[in-house]
């Protein structure tokens, strides 16, 4: 007896074969097939300009707190636009009550949040120290 699932689940796995195959055999061609002494030539003067040097990079973290808080809130909108649309339906159906409290409870959990990370300085650009 086949179950229903039984081609998504086939497919997942073959997926997850299919990319970790990919992976490994990029690891592997790129350790095997890269060349290793091309360092001098990257560090060498093109033309004109100052010599190089080699500079460790300093990217402050809040460039990454920025942009993890503007996926978070992209997020909830995708979450939000769903909703918003089917709202009507719900409310015909008699569930809209407890849809618009569900909404509510998520906005909330997401406020706090937003008032948190508000709190900590996160959105500040340019912190004074």
């Amino acid at each position: 007896m086949e179950h229903q699932y039984f081609g998504v689940a086939f497919l997942l796995v073959l997926t997850f074969g299919a990319f970790s195959a990919t992976v490994i055999l990029s690891a592997w061609c790129g350790n095997t097939l890269a060349r290793r002494d091309d360092l001098k030539l990257k560090l060498s003067i093109y033309e004109c300009g100052p010599e190089t040097s080699l500079q460790p990079n300093r990217l402050s973290p809040q460039f990454y707190l920025f942009a993890l808080l503007f996926i978070l809130f992209d997020v909830e909108i995708i979450f939000m636009f769903p909703w918003a649309v089917g709202f009507r339906e719900l409310v015909e159906r008699g569930s809209g009550a407890l849809a618009f409290g569900g909404m509510v409870v998520f906005l909330l959990i997401l406020a706090v949040g937003f008032v948190y990370e508000w709190r900590k300085g996160a959105l500040n650009w340019h912190t004074i120290k």
